[in-house]
């Protein structure tokens, strides 16, 4: 398959100019060695997982920054400390930009050793897996939908290859990753945490409620989770706060971001598998949460993201923070939405003082529901109709 353009490309070519080093994180097998080396061709590549790589880096980190040749991509920066600080003196030596990109897995050592050592060098971008968006016109969002974006998945002819992939990919994060990022959680607890997880997809989180059913400390439970969060496999979405006079919700809600992965935990083994299964609009919501979030930070400076709900229950799906704007989405699996489908959106607008609100539904034409909601057709988002403008 040949190479498929990424969204992250003009973020990266900005935090070249702008810092003298650039970090890329995300999950793994999410494409950033591929997308480094394709974005900048004449740099030279160091990949410290490669043995021979990391003896020549390790034995004389200093003489190695001193006589590579830059820009220079590190692959598996996390593998070695030792590099961060460094890397801080012959930055500052060096006196220029785009100098170095670091890739790694987002593990909290990772973020914490290069936060703390290149202050105010280091621009930190994340690369998600394929959205649907990257993948139109080279394979259909449903099939993007079904088994998920890890690069990977994408050069293997059948379903039950995929599935055994997904399963391999499961597997090796469980017993291998964690064990790389010093971590020593029990995987089979995990695991089990990790599939409770596709009965709350989209939902509240409850601590209290998951740390009975896996029979452990609400401290453990937080613990996974922050665990599967830091290497990009779920996200909480913070509920937003506002002095309305209403009582609202504070827990997050919770998703595994990669619906391949998600659908895979569930027990779906084939396509039609998703058609009848129960949590196919919550899987869908995910989808379009997950897209939205990757379109906000690609068009948007400096985005934030929450839900909103009352303890009344009105809801939005997304809130959409933009500096002192703010965009609501409610997001709907229907081919159809009629007026009592946006109650929730309106309650919100009005206690917010909104005075544009979204919904993203399997409509086959964009058309406005007055007072500010439009409704739009996932089809012409996923090919490129901006969400964020009118």
């Amino acid at each position: 398959m040949k190479y498929i353009a990424r969204t992250l490309a003009a973020r990266l070519r900005n935090g070249l100019k702008t810092f003298a080093a650039v970090m890329i994180t995300g999950p793994r097998q999410c494409g950033k060695s591929t997308f480094a080396r394709h974005e900048m061709p004449d740099a030279s590549f160091v990949d410290l997982e490669r043995p021979q790589d990391y003896a020549h880096v390790v034995s004389d980190i200093e003489l190695f920054l001193d006589e590579c040749r830059m820009p220079v991509i590190v692959d598996e920066a996390q593998r070695l400390p030792a590099l961060f600080p460094a890397l801080r003196h012959a930055l500052d030596k060096q006196k220029a930009k785009g100098r170095v990109v670091l890739l790694g897995s987002a593990s909290p050592p990772l973020l914490h050793m290069a936060a703390e050592a290149l202050t105010g060098r280091l621009a930190v971008l994340e690369l998600s897996p394929f959205s649907c968006g990257e993948l139109a016109g080279t394979v259909s969002w449903m099939h993007r939908w079904m088994f998920g974006g890890l690069p990977p998945l994408y050069h293997l002819p059948s379903n039950d290859e995929r599935i055994s992939w997904l399963e391999q990919y499961v597997s090796s994060f469980l017993e291998r990753e964690l064990a790389v990022m010093g971590i020593r959680t029990p995987a089979v607890r995990l695991r089990q945490c990790w599939g409770m997880l596709t009965h709350l997809h989209g939902q509240q989180l409850c601590i209290a409620d998951l740390a009975t059913s896996l029979g452990v400390s609400a401290r453990a439970v937080m613990h996974y989770l922050d665990l599967l969060e830091h290497a990009h496999m779920i996200r909480r979405l913070p509920p937003f706060f506002a002095h309305i006079g209403k009582r609202l919700v504070k827990q997050p809600k919770v998703y595994i971001r990669d619906s391949g992965i998600l659908h895979y935990l569930a027990g779906l083994r084939a396509p039609g598998d998703l058609e009848t299964w129960p949590g196919r609009g919550r899987s869908f919501e995910g989808l379009v949460v997950e897209e939205l979030i990757a379109r906000g930070r690609q068009e948007l400076s400096a985005p934030e993201f929450f839900f909103w709900r009352t303890s009344a229950g009105a809801e939005v799906d997304l809130l959409v923070k933009h500096g002192r704007d703010i965009l609501a989405f409610e997001i709907k699996h229907a081919a159809a939405v009629n007026h009592y489908d946006v109650m929730g959106l309106r309650h919100c607008m009005a206690d917010l003082n909104l005075s544009r609100g979204v919904v993203v539904a399997r409509v086959a034409e964009q058309r406005s529901l007055g007072h500010g909601i439009t409704v739009m057709p996932w089809d012409r988002i996923v090919s490129g109709l901006s969400p964020f403008e009118a």
